[in-house]
C-alpha cells in the first residue's frame, strides 16, 4: 500500500511540474496574410530588403519588393527579419520527454535489426519540449528511432498538431543504420576481438540487405516478411539510408553499402568527414552534422573540430546541414550552432541554408519547404533581430503551412508567474 501511495505522489509531482502549457494547435489558414517591410532571407542565399511575402491557403503566393495586399491581413514587419522555418534533422523530440524517467523513453526497441519500427506512431504531440523548441523558430523535426543496429524508420513531423496523424509532414522517409563503433577509445576497445565483433555486426546488416534484395526481386511470396518489406523504399530510392557513424573507416563502409545496393545515403555525425570530403562528394553522399558544443572524439583532434566542419564541407561542395542533437538542449539551439559556423568561415546566408534549404534537400522535402518561394508551404518565422545571434534572436511570429502558431510555452509561463510573485517589473 505504501508503495502505491508513493507511486501516486510521484506521478502527481511529475504531472504538476511538467503540466501542459496552455498552447492549442493552430487552426487552418482561412485569410490571406501579408508580411510587409521586412528583410527577407530566402534560404537559398538571396536576401530581399524591405520586402513583402503573401500567403494563402497555406502556400506562398508572392515574394518580392512589392505585392498586391489589398485582400490580405497585413502584418507590418518593419525592422524585422523573416526566415524560412527551421528544420531539425536528427531528433528524438516527441519520443523522449524526461531523461531521468525510463517510462518517458519511447525512442528505441529491443533487438538489433528493427527496420520495421516506425517512429511516427510513437510521436507525442503533447510533449512539453515541442512548444519550447517551436518558440525558437524550429517548425519541422526529423524524428528518428534509436536502439539496435538497424533502428527503424524515421519521419518528418510538424511541431504542431492534435495527434501524430495531424503532425506528419513526410511519412517513413528513411531507415537508420547505427554503425558499430570502430573507434579505438582504449586498448580494450582496440582489441582484435572487439573489432571482429563490430565487423561481424556490419556483415550481418550487409547480409540482411542482400536477402531483402533477393526477396523484393521475387514477384510473389508464400509469406510476407515485414522487415524486408519495410526497406523496399531504399532499393527504389524513395527512402534514404541514414548511416550514423564518425570515423573514416566507418564512413568508407557506408559508401560501400551505397555502391553495392544503390542506396541514397546520408552520413549522420561524421567527425572525420573533412578527411574524405572529396570522396563523399564524388559518391553523392550528404552529411548531417551534429552538436558543435562538444569535445572531439580523438584526443589529438583540434578542440574546435566540429565548428570547422561546415566551412570545410562548404568548400568541398558536399551537401550538408547543421543539426543540434543534444540530450539537454533537445534542438532548441539549432540556429546558434549555425551562428557558431559563421565564426569559422561560413557567411550568414550559408549558415542559414544549412538549417533550412539544405536540411530540406537531405530529407527530400525541398519541393515543399526550406526556402521562401512561390508555391512552397508557408513555413515562415519572423525574428525581431538576427536569428543566428543569441543576443538578438527573438521570434515574434511563426507560421506553419500558413497557420499562425502560438509561441507560448511552459518556461515563458513560469517566467511570468514568478515575475509577478517577486515583483519584477522588467
Amino acid at each position: 500500500m505504501k508503495q502505491i501511495i508513493i507511486s501516486i505522489l510521484c506521478l502527481y509531482t511529475t504531472t504538476s511540474i511538467f503540466s501542459q502549457a496552455n498552447v492549442l494547435p493552430a487552426s487552418t489558414q482561412t485569410q490571406t496574410i501579408a508580411l510587409t517591410h521586412a528583410t527577407i532571407h530566402i534560404g537559398n542565399g538571396d536576401v530581399i530588403d524591405d520586402g513583402t511575402i503573401v500567403f494563402a491557403n497555406g502556400k506562398i503566393t508572392a515574394v518580392g519588393k512589392s505585392a498586391d495586399v489589398s485582400n490580405a491581413k497585413v502584418i507590418d514587419c518593419s525592422g524585422k527579419q523573416i526566415y524560412p522555418g527551421l528544420i531539425l534533422t536528427d531528433s528524438y523530440i516527441g519520443l523522449e520527454e524526461i531523461g531521468a524517467l525510463r517510462a518517458e523513453h519511447d525512442e528505441s526497441e529491443l533487438g538489433d535489426l528493427n527496420p520495421d519500427v516506425r517512429s511516427l506512431i510513437a510521436y507525442n504531440t503533447d510533449s512539453k519540449i515541442i512548444n519550447t523548441v517551436r518558440s525558437n523558430g524550429i517548425l519541422l523535426a526529423h524524428v528518428v528511432p534509436n536502439g539496435g543496429i538497424l533502428s527503424g524508420t524515421s519521419s518528418v513531423m510538424q511541431l504542431d498538431g492534435w495527434n501524430w496523424e495531424d503532425a506528419v509532414y513526410q511519412k517513413d522517409n528513411g531507415i537508420h543504420f547505427r554503425m558499430p563503433s570502430l573507434i579505438p577509445y582504449s586498448k580494450e576497445n582496440a582489441s582484435d576481438e572487439v573489432l571482429k565483433n563490430a565487423y561481424q555486426q556490419i556483415d550481418n546488416v550487409r547480409n540482411f540487405f542482400r536477402e531483402a534484395k533477393a526477396y523484393l526481386n521475387e514477384t510473389t511470396h508464400a509469406t510476407t516478411n515485414i522487415k524486408f518489406e519495410s526497406v523496399k523504399g531504399l532499393f527504389n530510392q524513395s527512402q534514404t539510408f541514414f548511416v550514423h557513424c564518425e570515423m573514416v573507416n566507418e564512413m568508407m563502409i557506408a559508401v560501400e553499402f551505397a555502391k553495392e545496393f544503390g542506396f541514397k545515403t546520408v552520413i549522420v555525425g561524421g567527425t572525420e568527414i573533412n578527411k574524405i570530403a572529396d570522396y563523399l562528394k564524388q559518391n553523392n553522399i550528404a552529411v548531417i552534422l551534429n552538436q558543435m558544443h562538444t569535445l572531439p572524439i580523438m584526443q589529438d583532434d583540434d578542440i574546435d573540430t566540429y565548428a570547422k566542419l561546415p566551412y570545410q564541407l562548404q568548400q568541398a561542395g558536399v551537401l550538408y546541414c547543421i543539426n543540434d542533437f543534444d540530450e539537454m538542449n533537445r534542438g532548441r539551439n539549432l540556429m546558434f550552432n549555425a551562428g557558431v559556423a559563421v565564426g569559422f568561415g561560413l557567411t550568414k546566408e550559408q549558415a542559414l541554408t544549412a538549417i533550412t534549404l539544405s536540411a530540406a534537400k537531405i530529407l527530400g522535402i525541398e519541393d515543399r519547404t526550406g526556402s521562401i518561394e512561390i508555391n512552397k508551404d508557408a513555413n515562415i518565422i519572423v525574428s525581431n533581430g538576427d536569428l543566428l545571434d543569441i543576443q538578438t534572436s527573438n521570434i515574434s511570429y511563426a507560421f506553419l503551412e500558413g497557420r499562425q502558431l502560438n509561441l507560448d510555452n511552459k518556461q515563458k509561463q513560469l517566467y511570468e508567474r514568478y515575475k509577478i510573485k517577486y515583483g519584477i517589473t522588467k
